[in-house]
């Protein structure tokens, strides 16, 4: 079986997606398959432009003004083709030669743009190849049901109603979940053993400077870092969205001396910089940038603050650490934090004291976190790339 993943930089999360389902792949064995960046088939320049644009406009409120007309749209005529359907028609030509003279048996979309691509070769006939879309927010995204894919993976069965009621036909719902790689996020470090490799790693000071006191007398005898305290872990994305230096005030405001609030800053340097300065006095706070080291920042810490992006309000839930979502992007984010907040998966709040108070409580309160991650469990699919390369089996086989 050889299958074609397609993506788009448009955020990490899809992409995310893609290479978890690869991974699984990978890991199964007998499976040949390729992430692509959709838009790189077009050009190199495109998709960084598109990519670009898209971190601009989360930046600036223009994806909330977007999102929301789309909606309105979408929900107001489904037969409408959409601007964001003719535009990707314009390299489903492109799309099309790429998976045949691959060989593909089937193609997998996380992202709305190759659907819309897919869906102009599906209605002409060109396209015989079995698709299958995976949607990486809790919501049926605008303008997804002006697709016609062969199956939609979705990330949960109380989320079927809203889909089928937008138009999408309900006997083409799969309710997987939202697919991360799940051995990363599975396999569990104890918090202390977390905190020690954290502390010598990642987290190390840097070394200071002997005194000549401490040079006469030898080396200092080497003491264990503390591993005590609550730690609160801080996420704004791979971009590093959102206003994060009002939480971190009220966190520090109620925290004691052996408490860490650690933010990771994702790819936005100007922002890891600038906090860095501003809490210089506070040596509880660290602020760090982009890290591959998530799943061990999450084993160490008590509580995760995130804004409620799919993938990392996933992954959380797989790990099973308490979660306070900040502000969102506005959009399909809200609609994440909603469907969290109500299935006691997560808190939701925009107002940065009532996160922090929140927070505290988590720490402080073992049946009210016990509650939550107990939530988690019930609520999420701790197989869901395997369970989309099973389905993947059974449409190629059809086909």
């Amino acid at each position: 079986m050889k299958i074609l993943i397609l993506s788009c930089n448009t955020g990490e999360g899809h992409n995310s997606s893609a290479k978890a389902i690869k991974l699984a792949m990978d890991a199964r064995g007998g499976i040949e398959s390729e992430v692509k960046d959709t838009l790189s088939l077009v050009s190199a320049d495109v998709s960084k432009n598109v990519s670009d644009i898209y971190i601009y406009s989360t930046r600036n409120s223009l994806f909330e003004k977007a999102y929301k007309i789309g909606r309105r749209v979408s929900d107001f005529d489904s037969s409408f083709k959409s601007p964001i359907y003719m535009a990707n028609k314009l390299y489903a030509k492109q799309l099309y030669d790429y998976v045949i003279s691959g060989g593909y048996d089937a193609v997998v979309c996380t992202h709305l743009f190759p659907a819309e691509a897919l869906t102009a070769l599906k209605r002409n006939a060109d396209l015989k190849v079995p698709v299958l879309f995976v949607m990486t927010d809790y919501t049926c995204i605008p303008f997804l049901p002006e697709t016609e894919l062969d199956a939609y993976v979705i990330p949960h069965q109380d989320l079927i109603e809203e889909f089928v009621e937008k138009g999408l036909p309900r006997e083409k719902l799969l309710p997987f979940g939202i697919p991360v790689d799940e051995r990363r996020f599975l396999d569990r470090t104890d918090r202390r053993q977390a905190r020690l490799e954290l502390l010598s790693g990642l987290l190390a000071n840097r070394p200071e400077t002997p005194t000549d006191s401490a040079t006469e007398a030898g080396p200092a005898p080497a003491v264990e870092p503390d591993t005590e305290g609550r730690w609160m872990l801080i996420m704004g994305g791979s971009m590093g969205f959102g206003n994060m230096g009002g939480l971190i005030s009220c966190i520090l405001e109620k925290c004691s001396e052996r408490d860490r609030v650690i933010c990771v800053c994702g790819r936005n340097e100007e922002q890891r910089s600038s906090l860095a300065s501003r809490f210089a006095d506070s040596p509880q706070f660290r602020a760090i940038g982009y890290t591959d080291q998530i799943p061990l920042l999450m084993d160490a810490c008590d509580v995760l603050f995130s804004k409620p992006g799919g993938i990392t309000s996933t992954e959380a839930a797989i790990r099973n650490i308490p979660l306070v979502h900040t502000a969102p992007i506005p959009g399909v984010e809200d609609r994440n934090a909603l469907f969290f907040h109500y299935h006691n998966m997560s808190y939701s709040s925009k107002d940065p004291q009532q996160q922090a108070l929140v927070a505290f409580r988590l720490c402080d309160d073992k049946q009210y976190r016990q509650r939550m991650t107990d939530a988690q469990a019930r609520n999420s699919n701790t197989h869901c790339c395997e369970d989309i390369i099973d389905y993947l089996e059974i449409m190629t086989n059809k086909q």
